[in-house]
């Protein structure tokens, strides 16, 4: 047993022995390993340590200085992370300076003074590094930088930074109200185009509008010629009446297409009269619609006594192309139509040739009104009257009016410098700007009264006919029938009072409804006729209360009155 306790104990202190042994060799192993780690790592950093600069070397100017002494302020020397961190407040407060000088520019504000301020203040602070007491002590130095240049350094700075900031501070709130007020105008601007064009379509809507015939009026004027196809004989053609040429009646001459409105202007003359057998109407449409205006007051009688009479252009047979200007105009621009070699010339020209194809601005019913002693020869006054006019009084006054010899009575609408003769004429044309005043005051058709015997002396016909011949190019004006009219009746034409004639009721919604009370005759002229559904409400039953009601087709047509 006592052999074995020893063998055992000597066996123990062998086995430690040789661990001690292997311990201390991995030390050994291990210390040399990092030894030689750390002779490689500092080969390294000295072969890769860029070379030192001398004095008589060329130096970087500028950023770049700045730029190599940052990455080396560390090694260099501690107050150059203080230097680097000036210099960028510095660069950071003359960018926001040069912001709110771009924004005073921008805005052309009137405080000069603050843009050369602002401008002023980005210079100082761009040069404050090139000075002579700081560029060779703290930017072009390769030694320790001098601490005290550096905190007047940092002063200057923290000057110029505190200066900034007051100086945005207090201009923030006037470049803020600037962007504000420009972007208004910017908006202003776009939703002024937006009105604009707006408008445009507007109008161009209400032109068509004014231009199409309600599905109530053609029905009205289907029913009128069915009547007289299935009742001929009930419509046979009367013999003129003695009235129609006495001059000693009132007569009315009225020239339209439209059978409702005309009864509403018979209507009205008539229920207004003092003595309504004593008016005579000479009422003229087209081959289209004579038919149906005839059946119409064959139906409904004119009340009071009053005489009628309903005619075709065509029964006037000196309206030819041989007599007629516009009517030989029609004819030329129906012939270039269908002349190939003239299609491409046409289609390149200011569409002119197309407005001889407007019906409007084209139909002879308009015309007619340039040959009214021709087609009356035995009257000697006439009263001319729209087909969307109403009329409130009595207007035989008109007849006792002394005209002094002039041909033409109507009411001026010219006010301050609107309406007067250049607004409808072209005085760019020297015919037109030998002949006659631009700022002559224009006046309206709608309600005229003529004196024929002066328009015979005047000639005025001949004087139509000289100047639409001259008008063929469309270059003196526009196609519309008041230009010639006002060159036609130029010096000839009294001025009435403007109570006869009150105009606007189909465009202005801002008429006095005292003016129009007070008015002998209202005008719808414009394009929301009192007819139609674009019609402004507010003047629409001053024509709807003399639509005839009782008549059966207008009943049956739903006419929205």
């Amino acid at each position: 047993m006592a052999i074995a306790v020893r063998g055992s104990r000597g066996g123990g202190s062998g086995g430690v022995g040789a661990g001690f042994r292997g311990f201390f060799s991995y030390r050994i192993f291990i210390s040399a390993m990092f030894s030689l780690l750390f002779i490689a790592t500092v080969s390294v950093l000295i072969t890769s340590r860029p070379p030192t600069m001398h004095h008589h070397s060329s130096l970087p100017s500028g950023a770049n200085v700045y730029m190599h002494r940052t990455f080396l302020a560390l090694n260099s020397d501690p107050l150059k992370t203080r230097l680097d961190l000036i210099y960028k407040q510095a660069n950071d407060h003359i960018t926001l300076v040069k912001a709110y000088a771009a924004y005073a520019m921008r805005l052309k504000l009137e405080n000069s003074r603050e843009l050369k301020i602002f401008d002023d203040l980005a210079k100082n602070f761009a040069d404050l590094n090139s000075k002579p007491s700081y560029k060779p002590s703290l930017f072009e130095t390769d030694g320790n930088l001098d601490e005290d240049v550096l905190r007047q350094f940092e002063k200057e700075v923290k000057d110029r930074v505190k200066f900034a900031r007051s100086l945005v501070a207090e201009s923030k709130e006037n470049y803020d109200n600037q962007l504000k007020i420009q972007k208004l105008k910017d908006t202003i601007f776009s939703v002024s185009e937006l009105l604009g064009k707006a408008k445009k379509n507007g109008a161009l809507a209400s032109s068509i509008a004014a231009k199409s015939i309600p599905k109530s009026l053609h029905c009205l004027a289907m029913r009128l010629v069915e009547e007289r196809v299935a009742h001929p004989e009930k419509y046979r053609e009367e013999l003129p009446k003695p009235e129609f040429e006495d001059p000693s009646l009132y007569h009315y001459a009225v020239f339209s297409d439209n059978v409702i409105a005309v009864s509403v202007v018979v209507r009205s003359v008539v229920k207004n009269a003092e003595e309504p057998w004593k008016h005579v109407f000479h009422v003229v449409t087209d081959r289209m619609n004579v038919a149906g205006m005839k059946v119409w007051f064959r139906m409904r009688p004119v009340e009071g006594g009053a005489h009628l009479e309903v005619k075709a252009v065509e029964d006037y047979s000196f309206l030819n192309s041989s007599h007629v200007p516009l009517l030989r105009q029609i004819e030329s621009a129906k012939m270039q139509k269908f002349r190939p070699e003239k299609t491409m010339e046409n289609s390149t020209k200011d569409g002119s040739n197309m407005k001889l194809k407007n019906p409007v601005s084209t139909s002879m019913l308009n015309h007619l009104k340039f040959y009214l002693p021709e087609m009356y020869p035995k009257l000697h006054k006439i009263l001319l009257l729209d087909d969307d006019v109403v009329v409130q009084k009595d207007l035989t006054g008109l007849w006792k009016i002394d005209l002094a010899g002039k041909v033409n009575g109507a009411v001026e609408t010219c006010f301050g410098s609107f309406h007067r003769f250049s607004q409808y004429l072209n005085f760019s044309h020297p015919l037109i700007k030998e002949r006659f005043n631009p700022k002559a005051c224009a006046w309206a058709f709608g309600m005229n009264i003529f004196d024929l015997d002066a328009w015979k002396r005047e000639k005025c016909t001949e004087t139509y006919h000289d100047w639409q011949n001259l008008n063929g190019d469309r270059t003196l004006w526009q196609l519309d029938t008041l230009p010639p009219g006002l060159i036609t009746f130029y010096s000839l034409t009294k001025p009435l009072d403007k109570s006869w004639h009150v105009l606007g009721l189909g465009y202005n919604p801002s008429i006095s409804m005292d003016e129009i009370s007070n008015a002998a005759v209202i005008h719808y002229n414009g394009n929301m006729k009192p007819w139609l559904d674009v019609a402004m409400n507010q003047y629409k039953n001053l024509w709807t209360k003399y639509v005839d009601n009782d008549m059966e087709f207008v009943q049956m047509c739903n006419f929205g009155v």
